[in-house]
């Protein structure tokens, strides 16, 4: 088969400022074949959406190539359509006008569009809905629109990010099997889609291959072939074996140091996870926990109904904190994870103060700060222009929105939204 996209050694960096530079995407190479969908997993923030952006016209590597069809992609091209997570509609245009919108960027006489954009409403089952506006849809009727007006204009290659994360599950379930019943139609067979996602079982269900993205920065950390027939069973053996195996992967880290711990630095990308997930997180782990074995990560996503960012956020954090160890798709307490679980409040806040103090720089830093003022007291605005000599401002605004938070649970130190200051905790 030959190749409809071919990435070689996509490189992306951000500049920050003249001096500043952030790595987002590093040495991305793999290829869409005809007739093939293709997924894409990985943490949050390891630069799947700019991936995407990049093939899809929308922005430039900062070095490598990204070809379509043997040639560079330097802007948006006819053959290549996007389908977006926010379903991205104009309020203003009811469905048959938004879906006419790339067909009139392209020039199609207006019986033409009109007529095609009619088939495209009808195929994707919105028939009734043309002169309703977005506000009067469903979210999962918003996004068939958005599906329609990528299909519409007869793309070689679908691009979707995260299309059915916005969704509940049923209607996700019921759009991933219209998607299915749509790419299996002959005309179909040697075109492409390329689908980034935050579900595992998602792209088992659609994908023929799954690149795995390692983070800190992107990249290509393995390439897994899906060889279980349509239409799959997500509880087969065959299928909960591949769950496991891409568990396995995206657990395994690659910045070793140490005790095998990950190395964290003053302006390590921190993910978001909420101190009342963490001990929910703790807790189930503890019950499921039995005499020294490893708890299933799957299962765990399962019984939380967690999706893969949201849960390996949480799981990076306890690694982080040595409260739990995560290896092979796995998770385990550490002895001091055990004690935090079984320990009163006040103990839990003692053992979660000191665990961050010893593995969390950015703690260590706002706290010695403070000792150090003599008002015992920091501006937001001091931290976040020391956190944006390595993070964008957007995620030093993030991170350290979860260090108040996480701080202010271990009593280490408080916020004050009116004045925009930490300060050292005093009870009294």
């Amino acid at each position: 088969m030959a190749n409809l996209i071919e990435l070689r050694n996509i490189k992306k960096i951000f500049k920050k400022d003249a001096e500043q530079e952030l790595l987002v995407l590093d040495n991305v190479s793999f290829s869409l074949k005809e007739g093939e969908i293709l997924a894409i997993v990985g943490r949050s923030g390891s630069g799947k959406s700019t991936l995407l952006r990049i093939i899809a016209g929308l922005s430039k590597p900062s070095a490598g190539q990204a070809l379509y069809q043997n040639e560079p992609i330097t802007k948006p091209v006819p053959g290549i359509s996007l389908v977006f997570q926010d379903f991205a509609l104009m309020p203003w245009l009811t469905v048959l006008q938004n879906v006419e919108l790339g067909l009139e960027a392209l020039g199609v006489p207006r019986k033409e569009r009109r007529q095609r954009a009619l088939k495209a409403i009808d195929t994707i089952g919105l028939d009734g809905f043309e002169s309703a506006f977005p506000k009067e849809l469903s979210g999962g009727m918003q996004q068939r629109v958005g599906i329609a007006r990528a299909l519409v204009v007869e793309p070689e290659v679908l691009l979707m990010d995260e299309p059915f994360s916005s969704l509940d599950v049923l209607t996700a379930d019921h759009l991933r099997s219209d998607l299915l019943d749509l790419w299996s139609d002959e005309k179909k067979k040697n075109n492409g889609i390329l689908l980034v996602s935050h579900s595992i079982e998602e792209a088992i269900l659609l994908a023929d291959r799954i690149v795995v993205f390692g983070s800190n920065p992107g990249h290509v950390q393995a390439i897994v072939k899906v060889e279980i027939p349509h239409p799959r069973d997500e509880t087969s053996p065959e299928f909960r074996k591949l769950v496991d195996r891409i568990y396995t992967l995206m657990t395994t880290e690659e910045k070793i140091i140490g005790k095998g711990k990950k190395e964290i630095d003053l302006g390590y990308r921190l993910p978001d996870a909420p101190i009342s997930q963490l001990i929910g997180l703790i807790e189930l782990i503890a019950e499921e926990q039995e005499t020294d074995q490893a708890v299933d990560l799957p299962k765990i996503a399962d019984e939380l109904m967690l999706d893969i960012d949201d849960l390996l956020s949480l799981t990076e954090v306890l690694d982080i904190l040595h409260l739990a160890k995560e290896a092979e798709g796995d998770i385990k307490l550490t002895e001091a994870g055990l004690q935090f679980e079984k320990a009163d409040i006040l103990l839990r806040k003692k053992i979660f103060a000191t665990h961050l103090l010893m593995y969390v720089p950015l703690v260590r830093h706002i706290y010695n700060i403070l000792n150090a003022s003599h008002n015992q007291r920091v501006s937001k605005k001091h931290i976040l222009t020391d956190l944006e000599e390595y993070l964008s401002k957007d995620d030093a605004q993030r991170v350290l929105r979860i260090i108040i938070e996480w701080g202010r649970y271990a009593e280490l130190f408080a916020y004050d939204d009116s004045s925009e200051e930490l300060n050292l905790e005093n009870p009294e």
